[in-house]
């Protein structure tokens, strides 16, 4: 465990701490004079940082790579920052510092996904699923992937969370709402995130591939689910792989949200709105997390919902006694 985590740096410290190099520009100040600007980050965030008049070692670190960064936490037009003095390359990390883990183990998540899985009775989906999560070097990278860069399940394993979240609500919904096909939206929603193994590179610290910068994870999940039924010869009827299919591609829901097509199947609506909640309940969830271990009854207006968040304090936490379930009720008095 490293000294020094992003969110606990306050003004006035000193930094001498093992960071993920999330960015660097060289930029010149009013005087003239060069410097470093920096984006530094760890597990539990992530920071600015300048470095003034930067050595050749810290100027030639490649973005991606962990440097060790001493210097004096500074604030500057009311930003916290890192004033660096010196920063070059650290091989001698613990990679736990900088990919958080998520509040399940990858062992419970995967044998749940494969229980969702198997529920699915179509034996043309079925054959499906089996082409894409049997390959057992994807399933395992699978299992490992981040759900998001930033915004919600973003930590190893949060890609299966939040797969096995949205599968198995969309099971459940399947009771309110019969006319759904059951199996096709299950199986949309076990695909419907697969190409974010592509989008996402979580070695130290969760990032954009080129390819997730150039194409995205929607387009990146329908090229795997096309290479995957090509290569196993997996005979689904037109009809419902274009039904499968467009599920996948609509289910972010809106043109500007990044979908191809506005949902026009039923079960492509329940997919959308089901990824949507747990995302969004997900990422909530998160904030609140954060004010609460910060004390705070509120969040900042400086997140994806644009306005502070209320986080009380659970009825437990406000107990003045501790709690005994094996209390007599003779102690209670009329």
């Amino acid at each position: 465990m490293k000294a020094n985590y992003i969110n606990e740096l306050a003004e006035g410290m000193k930094v001498d701490a093992p960071f993920a190099l999330r960015s660097k520009e060289m930029r010149a100040a009013r005087s003239g004079e060069a410097f470093l600007a920096l984006e530094l980050a760890d597990r539990t965030g992530q920071m600015p940082a300048v470095f003034f008049r930067p050595a050749t070692e810290g100027s030639s670190v490649p973005v991606g790579a962990i440097v060790r960064v001493r210097g004096t936490v500074t604030t500057f037009r009311g930003v916290k920052r890192i004033s660096v003095d010196s920063m070059r390359p650290d091989s001698s990390y613990d990679q736990s510092d900088f990919l958080s883990a998520g509040p399940r183990s990858r062992d419970e998540l995967v044998a749940e996904f494969k229980a969702v899985a198997a529920s699915v009775r179509n034996p043309q989906l079925r054959r499906l699923l089996r082409a894409v999560f049997g390959d057992a070097e994807f399933l395992d990278r699978f299992s490992r992937c981040p759900g998001a860069q930033s915004y919600h399940h973003a930590y190893s394993s949060g890609l299966i969370e939040h797969t096995v979240s949205v599968a198995s609500m969309c099971r459940a919904l399947c009771e309110q709402y019969p006319q759904a096909d059951a199996d096709l939206l299950v199986s949309a929603a076990l695909l419907h995130d697969i190409g974010k193994c592509d989008e996402l590179t979580f070695s130290t610290s969760i990032e954009y591939s080129d390819q997730g910068r150039l194409l995205g994870h929607v387009v990146l999940g329908m090229q795997r689910l096309d290479r995957a039924i090509t290569s196993s010869r997996v005979r689904i009827e037109p009809g419902l792989r274009a039904r499968l299919e467009h599920a996948v591609l609509s289910h972010h829901g809106e043109l500007e949200w990044g979908a191809p097509k506005r949902p026009s199947t039923f079960e492509a609506l329940l997919l959308h709105h089901v990824d949507n909640l747990d995302a969004k309940a997900a990422g909530f969830a998160s904030l609140l997390s954060g004010a609460s271990r910060a004390d705070e009854s509120w969040t900042d207006a400086a997140n994806l919902f644009r306005r502070p968040l209320y986080a009380p304090r659970s009825a437990e936490e406000d107990r003045d006694y501790p709690p005994n379930e094996d209390v007599p009720h003779t102690l209670m008095t009329a």
